[in-house]
Formats: structure tokens, sequence, C-alpha cells
């Protein structure tokens, strides 16, 4: 008789088995299926292979590890020795004055200057150029002497390199009436304001740009140039025709200059200036200067090599007004711009435009720190730079002739305001009036040299 006596369990896999018995006399009777006891042979033979395989490896990598304790004595001798070596040029390294890389760039420079000046000495051959030339090839045999005994002090070579590079600019042609208006080269006073106002456009707009047109014409064009989106951009400019017009708000015209804030042709930044109905400015979000006639309703574009932009170098003493990277201002027959590049350690740069070719004829480097400074302007070929003194007292502390390359730090030329910022500050050649856009107010100041 079959009844089911025993259940037998066997875990495997976690599987259980049912097993049914037969009783006969006095013990019991089963039958189990041990197949599911079968041993994995097959998986058995690929943990032998991994575990080869991993043996094999911990082989190669005790051997590596053997040959690589040899080899870090030599290491560590071999690193010592050149820490020894590079330990006079330590103090060289930190300061930023010595590496090869500066080495080629030098080298590069006075290959540039050397072929400007030779131009020019074919050209026009005079005893300033020749005298030039000479001190260039003594130049260039210091820099070679410099690759062979790798000992020097590079900074005091950037000084000797700018002094000559401002030499070769000023040795270049300009035109021949460039300084006719101007009695001296210096600057000597500056008035109280003659004319003072707020933007047409609204208070809160404190950042822009106003003045005259720079250049001498039948027509006496004034202008305002406000900038409207986050203080920085701007694409369009307020042009009246006559002087009465603009203290009374009266009979403007809104020239665009792009289609909107954002477009590839708008104004970035408050560093504008109009120079033969011409609107001269940073283009938008590059560090491009653009012109834009309004006349011809055209714009021409020109990229200004390694200059900061997007606030790197600002107008920055007392307080930074953001977005004036770059100043563009007019003198005579020419349209500057003063900015600054990383290669001249944030100082500030001016090159000299041609305002209808928009190329760069003159380029002059100078030892002042651009963020050092809280605004800039052109008179007679001098830059002049000014500082905070109070929220009512701006002073011209600074001059860079181009004439002579000479810098001048110990002007002291007061003079006020009727607010703490400068957004812009331009001289005009044609008033010789100084216009001012001072945190959204409308300054004009005659000027004496």
């Amino acid at each position: 008789m079959f009844f089911n006596l025993l259940l037998l369990t066997v875990i495997v896999t976690v599987e259980a088995q049912r097993v049914p018995g037969l009783q006969k006399t006095d013990s019991c009777l089963c039958k189990i299926n041990s197949s599911i006891w079968t041993f994995p042979a097959v998986q058995f033979m690929e943990v032998t292979r991994q575990v080869q395989v991993c043996e094999e490896i911990l082989d190669e990598f005790e051997e590596k590890v053997i040959n690589t304790n040899a080899e870090l004595p030599m290491m560590e001798a071999t690193l010592q020795n050149i820490t020894s070596r590079l330990k006079p040029f330590d103090y060289l390294y930190k300061s930023g004055l010595y590496s090869a890389l500066y080495l080629r760039q030098l080298n590069q420079e006075l290959e540039e200057i050397h072929r400007s000046v030779s131009e020019t000495h074919m050209q026009n051959p005079k005893k300033e150029t020749r005298t030039l030339l000479r001190e260039l090839n003594k130049t260039k045999k210091d820099a070679q002497k410099m690759y062979k005994d790798d000992f020097f002090n590079l900074e005091s070579m950037k000084n000797r390199l700018r002094d000559l590079n401002n030499r070769a600019q000023t040795s270049k042609t300009m035109p021949t009436d460039f300084r006719s208006s101007c009695h001296q080269r210096i600057m000597t006073r500056i008035s109280s304001p003659v004319v003072t106002k707020l933007n047409s456009i609204s208070k809160s707009y404190i950042s822009g740009a106003w003045g005259r047109d720079a250049l001498l014409t039948d027509k006496e064009r004034y202008w305002e140039h406000c900038l409207v989106s986050g203080h920085k951009d701007g694409h369009t400019i307020r042009m009246y025709n006559s002087y009465e017009d603009f203290m009374a708000n009266r009979n403007y015209k809104d020239e665009q200059i792009a289609p909107s804030y954002s477009s590839k042709n708008a104004v970035r930044g408050s560093g504008t200036i109009l120079y033969n109905n011409t609107v001269y400015y940073q283009c938008y979000d590059k560090a491009e200067i653009c012109s834009f006639d309004i006349t011809s309703q055209s714009t021409k574009r020109m990229k200004l090599d390694g200059a900061g932009i997007d606030n790197k170098f600002p107008f920055c003493y007392y307080s930074c007004r953001d977005w004036t990277d770059i100043d563009l201002e007019a003198d005579r027959d020419a349209v500057w711009v003063i900015y600054a590049t990383e290669e001249n350690h944030g100082n500030i740069i001016l090159s000299r435009l041609d305002p209808v070719e928009l190329n760069i004829t003159h380029t002059f480097k100078t030892h002042l720190f651009k963020r050092s400074v809280s605004s800039t302007f052109m008179v007679c070929g001098v830059l002049y730079a000014t500082r905070y003194v109070n929220t009512y007292q701006e002073e011209v502390f600074y001059a860079f002739d181009t004439t002579t390359g000479q810098e001048i730090n110990s002007l002291s030329l007061p003079f006020e305001k009727v607010a703490a910022g400068i957004a812009n500050l331009n001289y005009n050649p044609v008033d010789r009036r100084l216009y001012m856009y001072n945190d959204g107010y409308l300054l004009a100041y005659n000027t004496f040299n």
C-alpha cells in the first residue's frame, strides 16, 4: 500500500523536492532523483581559468613594481639635480619675469619693430630712424646673449622694448597739421562746468556718452548716446543740429545704429565717439571696433587683437565702471582707441586709427595700469588719465605724449563734477572742450593749453 510517509526536502539553489515513500514491514523505501545534485563542472572550469588569468596579471604587476623600485632612486637623483639647477631662477619664475615663451615673444616683437622702422627709414631716411635701427640691432644682440647665458631680468628688457616701440611709432609719418592747434604740449587747466544738464531720456540711464562731432564742418552736430540695456548695450544715437536744440531737447533724430540691443552691430559699453557723422564704438560682445556711417547707413568692423573685454580691464579707480574696457577718442584727423591686453600686463595701449579705412596706423604702449584710472581722453596727441578725488571732484594726474613717448605722473589738474561715476570723457578739437557723461548728467568744460 502506497502512501506518503515521508517528506524529504533537499535544498538546491533554493528549490524543494517532495519524495513519495513505501512502507514495507518495519522500514520505509524512498526513491530520490539525484540529478539535482549534479556537480557544475563547466562552471568550475571557468572559475579555474579566471583564477589562472588573475595569477598571471598579479605576477606581471609584481614584476613592474620590482622594476619601478629599482628605478626610483635614479629618478629621485635626477629630480634633485633639476631642482638645484632651477633654484636660481625661482624668483624670476614666481615674479613672471622669465620663461622661454617670453623670450620667443620678445624676439618676435623685436623683429616686428625692426621691420617697421626699416620700412619707415626706406620711405623717409633721417637721423632719428638711423639711430633707432642701431639701438634695435644692439637690443637684438642682447636678447641673443640672454638665450646663451640663461640669466637676465626680463622686466627690464620689456621696458626697454616698450620705449623702442613708442619711438618707432613716433618716427612714422603723421599729417603735418596734426598738432597745429596746440600751443604747448601739456594741458594747464580745466574750467568749471560750462554746461550741466540731465540726459534727455531719464536720470536712471547712468551710462553713456555725449558731445559734438569732432570734425570741423559747416554743420554743428551734437549727439547723445545712452546705454539702455543693463547700462552696457545700446543701438540708437540721438542727433541734434544745433546747440540750442540740444539744450532744449527738441528737433532731435534718433539714428538706429543696429536693429536691436543684441545684434552683432549693436553698441557695447560707453566708449562711443562721433567723428565726421560716423559713430565709432566697441562692437557688441566682441574685441572689435565698429564704425557706423550715419549718412550711408553702413557699418565697418575691425579686430582689436588681444584687447580685454567683458570687464577684464575696465576703468576701475575707487569703484569700477563696468563695460569700459574699450574707449574711443577723436583728435584732429584721427580716431584713437584706448584699451589693455594681457600681453602688456593690463597696462593701457593707445592705437591711432585711420577713420576712413578703419585700420591701425600707430600703436603706443604705456606703463599705466588701466584699472588704476577712472577715465581717459586725448588732446593734441597726448593721452590724459583721471582719478577719483571725491564725489564732486576729479583730477587729471597722468599724461603720455605720443610725440616723445614720455610719461608724466605728476600732473594735478582738478575739475568739478556732480556725481561720483564717469561713464565717458572725451575731448573735442573743434571747440576745445571736454565732454563728460557723469552718472546720467551731461557736463562740458573749457580746456587751456
